[in-house]
């Protein structure tokens, strides 16, 4: 009997080009994977309404709303509830009632400041309370701000106070939000006679090309911030007080520190800041079950050239430049850093590591209990009293 020892020669051979073809469809798809991940990260997108509303009791000014309960809507404080995509908004106040059985909970609504809630069938739970100037109760007018990316839409804040201050604070909203998130500031600064300008900046929904808009995560939006000072400083500001929430800490960071308005920059307020995006988007893809590689390809793929044709980014970010852990040494100005040690989008960490090697700018009071950027939510009072002692401590003349 002849053996035919050709067989496992083309056995093998076909083992190899399974493997091969196996090996080469892993790796497209890990690369699929990864790009997908990096288009999420900086792609803007409108949050959606995922809370069921389940009933509304009751009649102005004692409505009741129920809702499911959850790790956001059982927290104590007042919080915002955006309805009908957006167009609708209430007031959300303190829990009534919370059934653990049906996993249900019952809170006040303080005010319905538009729309029919009572139509409304689901929602957005979010820290935003004021949704425009009106319901803060603080004097405003409509203005654009001119930046290279056009004019962008900013409402001024002018106080009311008999002595205004010459310094003004710039409100820089966070990722996927809207300028009405700084307005929980106005009130305070009204107070204190602190003109201010709450803005926003490329790629927000107000003002995004839809095909071509991709976050830039502070590395870009920040020329935006020097718009905004240059308007200020036009209107009568000697210096400026970067407001940022999350991302638009990371914005207000780079603005302090590239823009050409810097020398007018004279403290910083952060609440829930980007202090390391690598330790954000690490923590993000923990969160997400990411693989380490495919982790790795993904912030990859938004930080070299080879993969502005995958992501759409004009240019690369640098992950690095926004580094504050790293850059410490640099920072040259007050800094009051507001951050919840149970923030679940961005960690507190890096934020504790930069108050711990400049104690001499930054001062962090402590906060435990707010989720992410809902520090005034949880203690309006506190919030402000924290801003307003610093302000008054730090920036502000004495009487």
């Amino acid at each position: 009997m002849v053996r035919d020892t050709k067989f496992p020669a083309r056995l093998l051979a076909a083992g190899i080009g399974v493997g091969a073809g196996l090996g080469a469809l892993i790796s497209v798809a890990s690369s699929g994977l990864a790009a997908y991940f990096a288009r999420k990260i900086i792609v803007p997108e409108n949050a959606p309404e995922e809370l069921d509303i389940l009933h509304i009791d009751g009649f102005p000014p004692n409505m009741r709303i129920q809702l499911p309960a959850d790790e956001e809507t059982t927290v104590p404080g007042t919080y915002g509830l955006y309805f009908n995509q957006g167009s609708g908004h209430a007031v959300v106040g303190d829990i009534v009632e919370y059934d653990p059985r049906s996993r249900t909970v019952s809170r006040e609504i303080l005010s319905v400041t538009r729309g029919d809630i009572r139509r409304a069938w689901r929602g957005r739970w979010t820290g935003v309370v004021y949704p425009d100037p009106i319901a803060a109760g603080v004097n405003f007018d409509d203005i654009e701000i001119r930046s290279d990316a056009g004019d962008l839409p900013a409402w001024l804040l002018p106080t009311d106070h008999p002595e205004p201050h010459d310094t003004w604070a710039i409100l820089i909203h966070g990722r996927a939000s809207t300028r009405a998130e700084g307005l929980r500031a106005a009130p305070v600064l009204n107070t204190l006679g602190v003109p201010s300008i709450a803005m926003s900046y490329r790629n927000d929904a107000e003002v995004r090309v839809e095909t071509t808009s991709r976050y830039g995560l502070g590395d870009t939006e920040w020329i935006d911030v020097d718009a905004a000072i240059d308007f200020a400083v036009e209107h009568g500001a000697k210096n400026v007080v970067l407001f940022g929430w999350s991302m638009g800490g990371a914005i207000a960071l780079q603005a302090a520190s590239r823009g050409r308005n810097r020398r007018f920059v004279t403290a910083l307020v952060l609440d829930g800041p980007v202090v390391d995006w690598v330790n954000v988007l690490d923590g993000q893809a923990k969160k997400n079950l990411l693989p380490t590689p495919i982790a790795k390809l993904t912030l990859e793929m938004i930080t070299q050239p080879w993969a502005r044709p995958i992501t759409g980014l004009e240019t690369p970010l640098d992950l690095d430049r926004m580094d504050w852990v790293t850059r410490a040494a640099e920072l040259d100005v007050p800094v009051l850093l507001i951050h919840s040690d149970d923030d679940e989008f961005v960690p507190s960490g890096p934020s504790h590591a930069l108050a711990g090697v400049r104690r001499d700018l930054v001062t962090m009071p402590p906060y435990g209990k707010a989720h992410h950027t809902k520090e005034w939510n949880i203690d309006p009072m506190r919030w402000e009293d924290d801003v307003a002692n610093f302000l008054e401590a730090k920036i502000l003349p004495k009487d």
